[in-house]
């Protein structure tokens, strides 16, 4: 088994050589045959896999927990990169951990203390990010950049796949990226998730991005050459 840290360094270092990583989101997969969606990602050349969690509640959609996380982890041992679009992400930091989640990202806008969940998941070994939906303030996710892995910056409003792409957003994946060379963060990686294809891809990793997530794009067409055209958009 390899652990999250090795798994990250390696995703680190791969951006460092100039690679833009992208994040197939399984939320657009065939869940019928979710562990051949997975071996496709892999098969394309993947980076990591963007999990969503939502739960009713903090976005009006449902989607899985970890017993899913804990049964896709059977088939790879690809980086599981899981947003918590949820009211209450501490409670679940632990129940993912023991699913196989490498990452667990988490929303400012939770109502919670996002420090006490960044802890735990430090605790564990885990990595962790920090995100925000296109109203927030970019402002927000500045007192924990010392402190996360990664920033995820919201391309559409959370809840549903196949949303189009929100170009406003751009100007605060700039900001992001000044602010962690002012800080002298720059291993903390930036992933931008929403809408995100070929037509749209070089804006945002001239902005700053190192990560797509991407869902709707890849998975409605020819998977490997729709990723290649997501990693040479630069």
């Amino acid at each position: 088994m390899t652990f999250p840290d090795e798994k990250w360094e390696k995703l680190v270092e791969k951006r460092k050589r100039g690679d833009v990583l992208v994040a197939p989101s399984i939320l657009s997969a065939d869940f019928g045959i979710l562990a051949n969606e997975i071996k496709r990602c892999e098969r394309a050349g993947a980076d990591m896999l963007h999990i969503d969690v939502m739960d009713g509640h903090f976005v009006p959609n449902l989607t899985i927990g970890p017993p899913v996380v804990r049964s896709i982890r059977k088939a790879t041992e690809i980086f599981f990169d899981v947003h918590l679009m949820i009211a209450s992400p501490s409670m679940f930091v632990e129940p993912f951990h023991r699913a196989g989640a490498d990452m667990l990202t988490f929303h400012v806008e939770s109502g919670e203390n996002i420090e006490t969940a960044i802890e735990k998941c430090k605790k564990l070994g885990m990595k962790c990010g920090v995100s925000l939906n296109p109203p927030t303030a970019i402002e927000t996710v500045f007192p924990f950049l010392e402190k996360v892995d990664m920033v995820l910056v919201m391309s559409v409003n959370p809840g549903f796949s196949g949303q189009s792409f929100m170009p406003e957003v751009v100007p605060k994946i700039r900001r992001v990226r000044e602010k962690l060379a002012e800080i002298g963060r720059r291993d903390v990686l930036i992933e931008v998730d929403g809408g995100i294809k070929d037509t749209n891809a070089q804006m945002v990793i001239e902005a700053g991005a190192d990560i797509l997530v991407s869902g709707s794009y890849l998975f409605g067409g020819e998977m490997p050459e729709r990723l290649k055209k997501l990693k040479t958009q630069h």
